[in-house]
């Protein structure tokens, strides 16, 4: 894995309570036959045993589709797994931390929702940052206020590294977040929440290439 040829466009986050009781590898790997370009396993709610097992079994089709696998918050998981890289959020553990745990051939993310912390991100040698929320979102329970597309753009525009927008995107808004300058779009409920998962992921890297 060559981190400068990482294609950020369509970033698929996991969400299994989204999917019900569909089959979380199943529909991991309809998104990516549909054109998903980078995974990223978040768990909440589940300790680090259970929490490996499913990162080996969703690495096994990632590696075979060539597609990254990024481990949510848990350098740990993401070690034991040789994951392609980690997200860490403003509360989890320091970026410097987990570069020192995890080398400097991984990528890791941070979440980041204002120029500041964008700069800081950046300074401190994250290989890309999540954006947002942009808009209003029912997956993240502690974000009141979404910062909206101007801020995104002020925010790309402040930075020199790969970005993807997240929080609340959908058919309907993608096309203006893609005119901020973003890399990608980040998604939960846009694919993972359609009954046909292939599809949905179709028809929203058609609008995020348009």
């Amino acid at each position: 894995m060559n981190k400068k040829n990482i294609d950020y466009s369509v970033y698929l986050v996991t969400d299994r309570g989204i999917l019900g009781d569909r089959d979380l590898y199943k529909s991991v790997e309809e998104s990516i036959l549909g054109g998903v370009t980078l995974v990223q396993l978040r768990e909440k709610n589940i300790d680090d045993e259970k929490f490996l097992e499913i990162a080996k079994k969703l690495k096994e089709i990632t590696d075979k589709y060539k597609v990254p696998l990024i481990i949510n918050d848990n350098v740990k998981v993401a070690k034991l797994v040789d994951a392609d890289g980690v997200h860490i959020g403003q509360s989890d553990e320091e970026l410097t931390e987990a570069r020192k745990e995890l080398g400097d051939n991984k990528i890791i993310g941070v979440s980041v929702s204002n120029i500041e912390e964008a700069l800081k991100a950046q300074r401190d040698g994250a290989d890309y940052l999540g954006i947002g929320a942009i808009f209003f979102t029912g997956s993240k329970k502690d974000i009141n206020v979404p910062i909206g597309l101007e801020n995104l753009k002020k925010i790309v525009e402040s930075i020199s590294i790969p970005n993807v927008a997240i929080g609340g995107i959908h058919l309907d808004n993608i096309s203006d977040v893609m005119k901020t300058g973003v890399n990608g779009v980040a998604v939960i409920s846009e694919i993972l929440g359609n009954e046909d998962i292939f599809e949905a992921t179709k028809n929203l890297k058609k609008y995020v290439n348009s």
